[in-house]
């Protein structure tokens, strides 16, 4: 029993060591060297630790952000209330997470391996943030819920979703790679279905995205960490002038945090701070998951050869170019027009991360201008800022509230939010 303790608190509750022990267990299947072991479980373990010390500085950055924007609004008792935040939400139930990661994933190779479903799900950051968010909601509805069943309820969702979110893109994945070799893995599918649904109804195909020229001014939209400091720069040097201007006894609080220092150069460092911790988040997920993606396919083709890999969004962005920036833009007009009514309908302050609105919108304006050219590009775009925006506020304040309204504030993606009260509604069940 001593033993069963030792390795639940040592092994199986730390979830960087289990992270390293998954990746070093696919290593050998694939008989990898020594100095390959060695570097890929090492790699994968600190990258996952990394992921803790950024979620840290976001959290504080949006603890400034939510607040302003509180005030600019007149939102009364709007600031974050008590929650476990993800680092903490991480240390406790980080080994559930990784593990019905794990399991989900030999699901979805066994479901492609014994149905015609022939989709092996391999973007790897996309399977760890949603079951993180997925476990957040689980934990929210019932605290009481055992680690066996969490492990295992989580295993089975994600494994049937990682196998068959593929399947239900692919006749419109054809239309936009013009081949059958690929599939889209990616948690923007809702998005991409229905920019190619309303493209379709409402588009024009012939008026074909990339057949317009862009200005070469607009590349810098291409790199996302550029476009979140400055989307965020300037919502934070708004709010801040705002408050400046109000001059209200809540303001006059908010602006004492900037101490000596002119408030509005503090909103422009926390709005910079805000993007770099999102960059410390995304690199240490790309160190981990550079490792658990390769271990990860050892063991699926091996076991389903000739198997569809499903992969990230981007590879869908160089086959229309043009449609990537138009549906970025769609989200962003979006974005910031959501901002302003759930502000002032609903009182909720709506984070618009552009980490989503990019990726998001981007991928959903490639599906739109499949079927409807410009159109249905930007409407694409359009379509992810109201499903990330509505669903950031549904989710934080009615699915997450007290586990990880943190993490749903930038990292929840548009299948998240439509997938999440399915969780919630499953999980008071338990």
């Amino acid at each position: 029993m001593e033993i069963i303790q030792w390795l639940a608190n040592n092994f199986f509750g730390v979830p960087a060591i289990l992270i390293g022990f998954i990746v070093l267990l696919g290593l050998l299947l694939q008989k990898k060297s020594a100095s390959q072991l060695i570097s890929g479980t090492f790699k994968a373990m600190i990258g996952f630790l990394i992921i803790s010390a950024g979620s840290g500085v976001i959290t504080g950055a949006l603890g400034v952000f939510e607040p302003m924007w509180s005030e600019v609004f007149g939102i009364e008792g709007a600031e974050f209330g008590s929650f476990m935040g993800q680092e903490i939400f991480i240390s406790e139930y980080g080994s559930a997470v990784t593990l019905a990661m794990f399991i989900g994933f030999i699901i979805n190779v066994l479901l492609a391996r014994f149905t015609r479903f022939k989709y092996i799900y391999l973007t790897g950051h996309m399977m760890f943030w949603t079951t993180l968010i997925f476990a957040g909601i689980i934990i929210d509805t019932t605290m009481d819920v055992s680690f066996t069943t969490l492990v295992l309820f989580l295993s089975v969702f994600m494994g049937i979703y990682w196998t068959f979110q593929p399947a239900i893109i692919q006749p419109y994945m054809r239309k936009v790679m013009g081949n059958d070799s690929i599939a889209l893995g990616h948690t923007s599918a809702f998005a991409a279905l229905l920019a190619a649904w309303f493209g379709k109804w409402f588009g024009n195909k012939e008026n074909d995205s990339e057949k317009i020229k862009l200005p070469k001014g607009l590349e810098f939209l291409r790199d996302s960490n550029v476009i979140t400091a400055l989307t965020m720069g300037i919502l934070f040097v708004v709010g801040a002038v705002i408050l400046i201007v109000k001059d209200t006894p809540g303001s006059a609080a908010l602006m004492e945090q900037a101490g000596n220092q002119s408030f509005i150069m503090y909103a422009i460092i926390q709005s910079f701070t805000f993007a770099a911790g999102i960059a410390v988040v995304l690199f240490g997920v790309k160190m981990f998951i550079g490792e658990i993606v390769p271990a990860f396919n050892g063991i699926a083709t091996k076991i389903v050869p000739g198997a569809k890999p499903a992969l990230d969004a981007p590879v869908v962005f160089a086959a229309a170019p043009n449609a990537v920036i138009l549906g970025f833009l769609g989200a962003f007009v979006g974005g910031i027009i959501w901002l302003v009514i759930l502000g002032q309908t609903v009182g909720y302050v709506f984070v618009p991360t552009m980490i989503v609105l990019f990726f998001h919108g981007a991928t959903a304006g490639v599906f739109g201008n499949a079927t409807g050219g410009v159109r249905g590009a930007l409407m694409g775009g359009f379509i992810t800022a109201t499903i990330v925006s509505w669903g950031q506020y549904i989710m934080v304040k009615m699915m997450i509230s007290s586990t990880v309204p943190d993490t749903a504030m930038w990292a929840a993606d548009t299948d998240m939010f439509v997938l999440g009260p399915i969780i919630k509604f499953i999980a008071s069940l338990f």
